[in-house]
């Protein structure tokens, strides 16, 4: 089964994203340019703290509940 993802500069306050073996929600992003001057995106969770991420990293999400994708392909129009 995949696991839904987003790049770290479109997430959204509200998402959830599974960080350090647990599911933690996006409470408000900020950006910020590194020392080499790359960029980041600063999440600030619900639960407390903050963590700093590439833009172009992939963040794993949780799917919300009672959305489902069934398996295989998709049906055409």
């Amino acid at each position: 089964m995949t696991k839904p993802t987003k790049v770290a500069a479109l997430v959204n306050p509200g998402d959830r994203i599974g960080y350090e073996g647990q599911w933690r929600t996006i409470k408000a992003t900020r950006t910020d340019i590194g020392a080499m001057g790359g960029l980041f995106v600063v999440v600030t969770w619900e639960e407390g703290g903050t963590e700093r991420f590439r833009a172009g990293d992939e963040l794993l999400l949780e799917r919300p509940a009672g959305i489902h994708r069934p398996a295989g392909p998709r049906p055409g129009p």
